[in-house]
């Protein structure tokens, strides 16, 4: 028999009768209610920050936002823009007057618009079929450089006979001979490539500099104003070399290309220094290991005298920016579940400027971060902490100051749960691995819980010390939640994450039930009531672990792979996973592929499990869970199958989905967290 999951409507009325409830716990809907900050842009000399509020209808069930603006001192703290619409990436031109950025304000489509600073004033500087993608602007501030999807039209080579006047047949068939034909969020994708454009700032037709049929990543300008800087992999063999990019330079005047790096591997992110003279990019020596740690380097405008930069920070550098003088370049890295804003000098001299950035990821606790730094080296960025999703600060000189607190509000009548760090030995091989445990609110030590193990997906990622709505929904509900960063994750260095490099799921196993031993043996969680949880490669480790151990009463294995040889053919990106991920093509070596698949164990199952999968996840395709599913039913084992409709493999980004999924797996942990086992 088909179900659905409580309706949306019975969930309100629970929440909303709450609210009288001072320090109640949260609750499912409260999601609605739940605010952050992100992308902040610093104005050039350090007065004022831009950024962007984020926030959810409950009556559209859509993800909105606004741009805000705040006066470095915490004062002046006012919206710029209103209105249930999305209005995103602002960024400052040089001269500190105006900003552009992208909004659908006046109708579905996203424009390109521009703000002037001293009167508040917007005009949409673009009105094109597609959306503008990354903005840079010209150093004189007259022109702005962005690329933008431009379709393309071939005609099917499929030849259908005219249809009778007044006919009615079905649309003619799709023709595809790409290997790359549909993309997670997107679905199967139109035919065309991102493509590079120059506009005036005082409005027109943008101007299209390149036709090839390739994409062309986000845009940089030079100082001079004559040539574009960009990453592309413009190489014939591009799509069987996904990660081959290079950075070129692109003529104006005749859109002639010239390449800059030839290395094999990535080479990405192209930022001009304040001279002009030199380029700073990221990238690596690609040698097909699962996990490369990404690098900095710089190089001249040439191409010539390039150099790598912090070559002994065993961290994956990103968001790159150089300081005002030129002596240096600032950036942000992950470093044991911290993210942080890293400093290298041009002669080498590595140094850590600060921490406790985060607060983007919603749904689970994995770091995510932004931050911008002016020209006297104030820096505004996103503050993380497991007690609130990202909020605003600024660091100058040394100090940090919090300059908004969006969710005050809801947390003045809403109690959460407790985050501690915890660390363990793996029983495999005595490595250190780090968690985090959450407590239920009001949490007695002296009480036994039920545990839930949380696990994240990647399997190259990481969670840190930051808040989580599903995490404190699970304490809310009364359970212990612990959740880490097994061998793979990343933040640990290279050789760490390439311990399940051609090994995965295998004994990223052990650093998991290490770490459940390590919170049973404090003492207030109740060995009996164990359940297990993850998405994406935490459902491929959820179905694992239930293959290995009856020891947890009950699992949710989220958007999992399931059969490791269906889904290398069948996930987007069929050219990046069978390189990367495995020795062999599967039918070149099957018996690995079978191996690693959680599918191979289903005979030992014995656990109730759930499925949980968006119909229109392209990422880890629904017929993985529906395979397992079908397995279980076939074994006879306790199962349900849960699809979201309308979702991706980013199952939160529509407010509803993430408490349709948060609700599923308590319904599935309730259901048994009291049974005999």
């Amino acid at each position: 028999m088909t179900k659905r999951i409580t309706p949306l409507v019975a969930l309100l009325l629970i929440a909303f009768a709450s609210l009288a409830q001072t320090g109640a716990s949260l609750e499912l809907t409260d999601i609605y209610n739940m605010e952050l900050v992100s992308d902040p842009q610093i104005s050039p000399d350090g007065s004022k920050i831009v950024y962007v509020r984020s926030f959810k209808d409950i009556m559209t069930d859509k993800n909105l936002s606004n741009l805000w603006i705040i006066n470095s001192d915490g004062t002046g703290n006012r919206p710029l823009t209103t209105g249930n619409h999305n209005d995103v990436a602002p960024k400052w031109s040089h001269d500190g007057t105006r900003i552009v950025f992208k909004s659908n304000m006046q109708d579905d489509r996203m424009k390109l618009f521009m703000m002037w600073m001293d009167t508040e004033k917007t005009v949409a500087l673009t009105n094109t079929p597609t959306a503008p993608g990354a903005v840079s602007w010209s150093r004189n501030d007259q022109y702005l450089a962005f690329n933008m999807f431009v379709p393309k039209s071939d005609p099917s080579p499929i030849a259908l006979p005219a249809k009778p006047e007044g006919a009615v047949w079905n649309s003619p068939p799709v023709y595809i001979d790409e290997l790359n034909y549909r993309a997670d969020g997107q679905g199967y994708l139109k035919d065309g490539f991102m493509q590079l454009f120059v506009l005036s700032t005082d409005g027109g037709t943008p101007r299209q500099l390149t036709h090839s049929e390739h994409d062309h990543g986000a845009p940089e300008w030079s100082a001079d104003g004559q040539h574009l800087y960009f990453s592309a992999n413009l190489g014939e063999n591009h799509e069987f070399e996904p990660l081959n990019s290079e950075i070129h330079r692109l003529r104006i005047s005749d859109g002639s290309i010239e390449t800059l790096t030839d290395r094999f591997g990535p080479d990405a992110s192209p930022v001009l220094s304040p001279d002009g003279k030199k380029i700073a990019y990221t990238g690596f020596d690609d040698t097909f290991q699962g996990y490369t740690v990404t690098k900095l380097y710089v190089m001249n405008t040439d191409g010539s005298g390039k150099q790598l930069l912090a070559a002994d920070l065993d961290r994956d550098i990103d968001n790159v920016q150089w300081e005002a003088n030129g002596s240096g370049i600032y950036f942000q890295y992950t470093d044991n579940g911290n993210d942080k804003i890293g400093h290298v000098a041009l002669t080498g001299k590595v140094r850590t400027v600060l921490e406790g950035m985060g607060g983007l990821s919603l749904g689970r606790p994995y770091n995510a971060s932004s931050f911008s730094v002016s020209t006297n080296n104030r820096f505004a960025f996103t503050l993380g902490g497991p007690d609130h999703p990202a909020d605003l600060a600024i660091w100058n000189k040394g100090e940090v100051q919090r300059l908004t607190h969006v969710n005050d509000d809801l947390f003045s009548f809403r109690k959460i749960g407790q985050t501690k760090e915890i660390r363990w030995k793996s029983s495999y091989d005595q490595r250190e691995i780090q968690g985090w445990v959450v407590t239920p609110p009001d949490f007695d030590p002296s009480k036994k819980y039920p545990l839930i193990l949380e696990i994240h997906g990647g399997p190259f990622a990481s969670y840190g010390s930051v808040f989580s709505a599903e995490i404190q929904l699970y304490a809310a509900a009364g359970y212990v939640v612990l959740y880490t960063n097994p061998r793979g994750s990343t933040g640990y260095g290279q050789e760490f994450g390439n311990l399940i490099h051609h090994d995965y799921p295998n004994h990223d196993y052990d650093d998991l039930m290490s770490g459940v031993d390590a919170v049973i043996s404090q003492g207030y969680v109740d060995s009996d009531q164990l359940f297990v949880t993850g998405g994406s490669g935490g459902g491929v480790l959820s179905a694992w672990i239930v293959g290995r151990t009856d020891r947890f009463r009950a699992a949710v294995v989220a958007k999992p792979v399931i059969n490791w040889y269906s889904f290398v053919l069948y996930a987007d990106g069929p050219g990046f996973f069978y390189q990367y991920w495995f020795d062999k093509k599967p039918w070149e070596d099957p018996e690995s592929y079978l191996k690693r698949s959680p599918l191979s164990y289903v005979g030992n199952v014995k656990t109730p499990t759930m499925l949980l999968t968006g119909e229109q996840d392209f990422r880890t395709p629904i017929p993985e869970s529906e395979q397992f599913y079908a397995a279980l039913k076939i074994q006879k084992v306790e199962t349900a199958l849960v699809r979201i409709p309308n979702a991706s493999h980013g199952i939160a980004n529509r407010p509803s989905n993430l408490v349709a999924k948060v609700a599923a797996v308590l319904y599935w942990f309730d259901k048994y967290r009291n049974s005999e086992k």
